[in-house]
């Protein structure tokens, strides 16, 4: 799994301060953290920064790669702030995060992608905003954001489509759909572009005692729709266990066992079924009740953990 590693990101009140205070020791302490916890990039959500994008992308940038070798993603809508950024950049192949197929950022964004040599992550959503289907998000990525690049001799290789993972609470029925976006997009082109998603916005709103668990069995499935990449926190070690066991196909423990039969199911396209969970662990019994809330079957509620679990 190729992480790009989330926690510098402006919703942050620490990277608020550290941004607004030029901590430069702040942003680089976490981006070595999060380099030697196992990213192969770094996002640097930083908003809009509508009054000093001038100094702030280009300072990041620099402080950044004083201590990492890592390619750098820039997650703003400030197209003049990427920019800037990648005016700077001296290492790694930058990430722009992101394009969506919204007439005026599909017309600009991969123009500047390509002169820079910067892979671009392009967002399944249109005008009208994100799409529920899964069949939806694939034609705006077929329809609309492969052709972009076509006309532009953009290289496949450095597109990276995002079909836009959102959270169990309030957009529960986007989550299976997503699911079955990333298993079709894979045979969406040839050759096909990567695909990525934003991991933990399947949890955002969610308690923090739930988030976890949220995440680590919806990264399950995923893996097993055919994920490869995805912006998650790499200093979150129990996903990172969860990602080993799918990963190396250990099935030394009865947890590990679950994950990779939830695994399994999803990449065979069956649905997960109760018999390949036993009830009496606890631990299994959550994640069973978080496998029916991702799959839309139970109606998600925060106290859905301690509810009783259906077939």
């Amino acid at each position: 799994m190729y992480i790009i590693g989330e926690n510098i990101h402006i919703i942050s009140e620490k990277v608020k301060e550290a941004l607004k205070a030029r901590d430069a020791h702040f942003f680089q302490n976490l981006a070595v953290k999060q380099v030697e916890a196992g990213a192969q990039a770094l996002d640097l959500n930083l908003g809009p920064r509508k009054a000093d994008w001038e100094e702030v992308f280009p300072w990041m940038v620099q402080t950044v790669e004083a201590v990492v070798d890592v390619p750098l993603s820039f997650d703003s809508t400030n197209i003049l702030g990427i920019e800037a950024g990648l005016k700077k950049i001296t290492k790694c192949q930058p990430i722009i995060n992101s394009t969506s197929a919204e007439p005026e950022r599909l017309e600009k964004v991969p123009l500047i992608a390509k002169q820079y040599n910067a892979r671009l992550i392009a967002l399944t959503m249109g005008a009208s905003g994100i799409p529920v289907s899964a069949d939806e998000r694939v034609n705006i990525a077929i329809e609309k954001l492969i052709p972009r690049m076509m006309e532009i001799d953009f290289p496949m290789s450095d597109l990276i489509i995002d079909p836009l993972v959102l959270t169990v609470s309030g957009c529960q029925e986007y989550c299976p759909e997503l699911v079955e976006a990333i298993r079709t997009l894979q045979y969406a082109w040839e050759p096909p572009p990567a695909i990525s998603v934003g991991l933990s916005n399947v949890s955002n709103a969610v308690p923090a005692e739930n988030r976890p668990i949220i995440n680590r069995t919806y990264c399950v499935m995923l893996m097993g729709a055919g994920l490869k990449m995805m912006i998650a926190n790499p200093l979150d070690e129990p996903l990172k266990e969860t990602i080993r066991i799918i990963e190396t196909r250990d099935d030394t423990t009865p947890v590990g066992r679950l994950y990779l039969k939830l695994h399994d199911r999803v990449a065979a396209s069956e649905t997960p079924t109760i018999e390949d969970v036993d009830m009496s662990d606890p631990e299994q019994a959550a994640i069973w009740k978080t496998v029916q809330i991702l799959l839309n079957k139970v109606i998600y509620a925060d106290s859905y953990l301690q509810q009783e679990a259906t077939a």
